[in-house]
């Protein structure tokens, strides 16, 4: 999962596991409250950054926030008897959860496994919702459209068919979006080879101007080549600082500790991708307190700085909830560390 917007691209273990193909997928049951965590649920306040984690103290994976006029979207994978949940907040703590951003799936979606959302403003007034579900026919998860005319949905689906999905490749999942800055609009996902024992390769295609529908080739940029990203990379986030093109993606399997925030650099958004050999964020950084952290976005905060919004197990590992953390640049590259 990843995240791009006209207004914020260039700025910002026990699961149950799934039938059929397992990338970021859908998690267990959701808990009762999206409210930031309770004193007795978060860390204290002398935790510092840390203290008002998670922010959505509930199921709520695979976040994409959005910035729209001072306002936040968070979008998540379905839960709560909801399509994609939406939730909003005016500071990236606080949040309000609302209704389903996508209450009707078409004919041709069997319902179930709506994940992964990634939302756009293409123009002002007109939103994109890309979102990964399980296509009828190839039956695998793809990627399909939908639009509306608020962030808050309800978004209606476009077409007869998914935007990607490629059976040969295992299907599409994890959708999201770059704002070039010559205005072109990119989509990025993972093709879903996990599901069928294929490399699994993160992908770029340009956009329409409407965001619908490819407007070219798709061209490889990473696959899993590293021992801790285990048999997958997904969740593709493409942020560009100073001249420098950063891709953060999640490696290995979600359900457990072992799911973990990468990211590779380029000069340009042809490459060539050089991967930092080591991960950003995993399970035992912080003392582990976030465990199997991905499904990551980036987003500029309400003080222009930008933020690393990501899902980690909590409730005893029982469901992935939001988190927030500052994301920093030392030389060049991403850092979620505090640097004194």
């Amino acid at each position: 999962m990843g995240q791009a917007s006209r207004r914020a691209a260039a700025a910002v273990a026990t699961a149950v596991l799934l039938v059929g193909c397992a990338g970021a997928g859908e998690g267990p049951g959701p808990a009762a409250s999206t409210s930031a965590a309770a004193p007795g649920d978060a860390t204290s306040a002398s935790d510092g950054v840390h203290a008002d984690n998670p922010v959505i103290a509930d199921d709520f994976p695979d976040p994409d926030v959005l910035e729209v006029d001072g306002v936040y979207y968070a979008y998540a994978t379905n839960g709560n008897s909801r399509n994609v949940r939406v939730a909003r907040s005016g500071d990236l703590v606080e949040w309000e959860e609302l209704g389903d951003a996508l209450p009707e799936l078409p004919s041709w979606v069997i319902p179930g496994k709506t994940w992964a959302p990634e939302v756009t403003e293409v123009e002002p007034g007109r939103f994109v919702l890309y979102f990964t579900a399980t296509n009828f026919r190839p039956t695998f998860q793809c990627i399909g459209v939908a639009v509306a005319g608020s962030p808050e949905g309800p978004f209606e689906v476009v077409g007869e068919e998914m935007l990607v999905c490629p059976p040969e490749q295992g299907g599409a999942i994890d959708a999201g979006t770059f704002l070039a800055e010559d205005g072109t609009l990119h989509l990025l996902w993972k093709n879903d080879g996990n599901c069928c024992g294929l490399d699994t390769w993160l992908y770029r295609a340009p956009l329409t101007a409407d965001g619908t529908a490819l407007a070219g080739d798709a061209e490889r940029m990473i696959r899993q080549d590293l021992p801790w990203e285990g048999d997958l990379v997904e969740a593709p986030t493409l942020v560009e600082r100073d001249g420098t093109y950063t891709l953060l993606y999640s490696a290995n399997s979600y359900g457990g500790a072992a799911y973990t925030i990468g990211y590779a650099s380029a000069p340009s958004l042809d490459g060539p991708w050089t991967k930092n050999p080591e991960p950003l964020l995993t399970s035992e950084m912080f003392d582990g307190r976030y465990v199997g952290p991905g499904g990551q976005d980036v987003v500029v905060g309400p003080d222009g700085t930008d933020v690393l919004v990501f899902h980690s197990w909590h409730g005893g590992n029982t469901y992935r909830a939001m988190n927030v953390l500052p994301l920093r640049w030392q030389d060049g590259r991403p850092v979620v560390e505090p640097i004194g």
